[in-house]
Parts: C-alpha cells; structure tokens; sequence
C-alpha cells in the first residue's frame, strides 16, 4: 500500500502507537475500527512494543482512526500516536 491517487480519492497512511498497547487488544480492535471505517488496513506489533499500522482509504476516515488510535481500546494507555502520510 503506498502511493496517493487523487482520481480514486485514496489516500494512505503509516501509524505507529506507543504506550502500553500491546497485550490489550489494540490490534484486533484497531482492525475492527479500521473495517467500520471502510479502510484497508495491515496492523503488526513491534518488538519496541509499539502497533504499527498501515491503512488505506479516504483520507477524513484515516483522520478519524488516527483519532480513535490516540484513545484506543478501554485497557490501552495511549502515550504518543505518529502518523506518517504517503502522498506522491
């Protein structure tokens, strides 16, 4: 996934999640938001402790699970949400 075509209004985006999120669910609720969402996406914990996602979609709803990513999961505690945007 990578690239930016303005024809097919498709926009994407690499997010890397901090804090203690692994262990508590964040990957499979991140997927589930992600599909209500209507975007594509892969999500991998990282062995820094991390989650690591890479979504595809429009871009207002990656804005809006960039935002459910700063909160995430109810046993989650979010400490910092980096999101990197691939545009051509």
């Amino acid at each position: 996934m990578s690239g930016n075509t303005d024809k097919n209004n498709v926009s994407y985006a690499n997010i890397i999640v901090s804090g203690k999120v692994q262990g508590v669910f964040f990957r499979t609720n991140g997927l589930n938001m992600a599909k209500q969402l209507g975007l594509k996406c892969i999500a991998e914990n990282q062995s820094d402790g991390t989650v690591y996602f890479t979504v595809e979609g429009r871009k207002e709803n990656i804005d809006a699970f960039i935002a459910w990513c700063r909160k995430g999961p109810p046993l989650a505690q979010v400490t910092n949400v980096a999101s990197f945007w691939d545009l051509e």
